[in-house]
């Protein structure tokens, strides 16, 4: 059977959904010097249906959207919006046409108000994109209260006049989704929406979307999230190489399917951990905490054991990880580390000893985005690179670079390149390779596979399996559970700052970790999977 129809369906059947397609799409074709983006690309999408857009990084899924949304021409082909030929889309005409577009990044403006984020785009709509030189504070109000309302955020003075760089990133999500509403869109695009959100924030966001396609909203959602696509329903629109290779009801397809779709190779969905962790403790915490982030943590982790830890954002896990990394210090407890007692204050602690933090943000936290590929791989190194005048030993940092490229099967035809020239996939490898250049005793993982497509995936968990063979400790925080079960040894469940749980990877399921994460009353730690239940 395949998986879509074992999967509960969370999202009603469409709603009054129109004869003819909303948005066709025809033998688009978009070149960037001598890089053929897009390759003759077709699909339609219908009022009140959901679709999501499939693919690897760098197969063209952004460059669609960008011509739909008007950022960017294309150089051949037709886009028809409820049956009327297009000619040069611009974002505002876009806009008119009733196409709103969440990008990963949300495009909110941060010294706004909610109020002013979720109603700007309307009024601009209104006026043909050249505002007055001062907005309708009256309307504004009124148009965000309404769109508000719709994504189930309060409607208070004191809500709409919080500036939204002081909201949670769940809530800015369902901000600019309201700002979608507010323009009452017709076709709403979401990229990547659920990246940075838990499962419970996730619950509710397809909650809204269910109310968006009861409207005869179609929503169009890109992901690398295969488990959520099956768990909303609709229709999958599968691209590799610049082509639309596939559309149809995503029942049709099993996980298989749509992998090798995607990647033109098979990839099944069994466990990638198959190995034991060897004798002997590398680390040990005891009533390890950190005020009241996380508290009373006791655990012992082998030598070559991959340790999952997950819960919700409030749970603790973010917190215990940035501890035993040495980013944030202890206030309590003790931590061993090869059977000495350590105390870590800041980075250089953790480095000294051999533990790696590889971040979730590797945006932001992790990359020099605009420095090459090589300079990013060295960057913990450069002391042990430097000749005897005291400059950079280029021959050394260059092979360095290259061994890890090769190893980690980076995709660049050269290591001088910028690493902002990468794919998600390819960055978070370059993020990956830095740290193991310091060959690390343990590496702390934090979502490793965030925002990264379905076959560079498949190579960070096989990388990570082999470091774990060669004797190296790993911990994985991350809210992706299919991933924990697939390459953990154990799974740690944190909730309220404390250790609430803890499973068998290998005979664990997704629904009862998730029941661990969210139940009231405590779970005894090693608590069968099965005898895991919510109150």
């Amino acid at each position: 059977m395949p998986a879509a129809q074992r999967m509960p369906d969370v999202i009603a059947a469409a709603g009054s959904s129109s004869a003819s397609a909303f948005l066709e799409v025809s033998g688009i074709h978009k070149r960037f010097g001598g890089v053929h983006a897009l390759r003759g690309v077709d699909f339609s999408i219908r009022r009140g249906e959901i679709y999501h857009l499939l693919g690897e990084n760098g197969c063209g899924k952004s460059t669609i959207i960008k011509i739909i949304s008007g950022a960017q021409p294309p150089d051949e082909g037709t886009i028809r919006i409820e049956g009327q030929a297009q000619g040069a889309l611009t974002p505002i005409t876009s806009l008119a046409a009733g196409i709103e577009t969440v990008y990963q990044d949300l495009s909110l403006l941060p010294n706004m108000t909610t109020a002013e984020n979720v109603a700007l785009s309307e009024q601009l709509v209104r006026a043909h994109g050249h505002l007055a030189r001062r907005l309708d504070p009256v309307a504004l109000r009124q148009t965000a209260r309404r769109a508000l309302e719709a994504v189930d955020l309060p409607t208070t003075d004191a809500f709409l006049n919080t500036v939204v760089a002081d909201l949670p990133l769940a809530v800015r999500q369902l901000v600019a989704i309201a700002r979608a509403i507010a323009t009452r869109a017709k076709l709403v695009i979401m990229d990547e929406p659920t990246t940075s959100l838990t499962r419970r924030e996730v619950d509710n966001l397809i909650r809204v979307v269910g109310a968006l396609q009861r409207d005869d909203v179609a929503v169009l959602f890109v992901t690398h999230k295969l488990d959520e696509c099956y768990r909303i329903g609709g229709h999958a629109i599968v691209f590799r190489d610049g082509l639309c290779v596939a559309q149809g009801p995503i029942r049709d397809f099993s996980k298989t399917d749509l992998s090798e779709l995607m990647t033109g190779r098979t990839i099944d969905g069994s466990r990638y951990r198959t190995g034991r962790p060897a004798e002997g403790k590398l680390l040990q915490l005891e009533g390890f905490g950190r005020g009241e982030l996380f508290r009373g943590v006791d655990l012992t982790l082998a030598r070559g054991e991959v340790l999952g830890v997950t819960g919700l954002m409030d749970s603790g896990r973010n917190e215990l990880g940035l501890a035993i990394a040495g980013v944030l210090a202890a206030t309590a407890g003790t931590m061993r580390f090869e059977g000495d007692l350590v105390r870590l204050t800041q980075p250089s602690d953790a480095i000294a000893h051999g533990i790696g933090y590889v971040p979730e943000d590797r945006l932001a936290e992790g990359l020099f985005l605009d420095k090459p590929i090589l300079s990013n791989m060295v960057a913990l190194i450069l002391d042990r690179l430097r000749n005897r005048l005291g400059l950079l030993d280029q021959r050394k940092a260059r092979t360095t670079a290259q061994g890890l490229v090769d190893a980690l099967r980076i995709a660049t035809p050269n290591v001088d390149l910028p690493v902002q020239s990468l794919s998600g996939g390819n960055q978070q490898r370059v993020l990956i390779g830095r740290w193991l250049t310091i060959a690390p005793r343990l590496l702390v993982l934090h979502g490793p596979t965030v925002g990264v497509d379905i076959g560079s995936k498949d190579t960070i968990y096989k990388a990570i399996q082999a470091l774990a063979e060669q004797g190296m400790a790993l911990i994985i925080i991350s809210d992706d559970l299919p991933e924990l079960l697939q390459n953990c040894d154990r799974i740690l469940v944190m909730r309220h700052g404390e250790v609430a749980a803890e499973f068998d990877a290998a005979t664990a399921h997704e629904e009862a970790l998730y029941d661990a994460m969210t139940v009231s009353v405590a779970v005894p730690l090693e608590q069968h999977p099965s005898e895991v239940t919510s109150s």
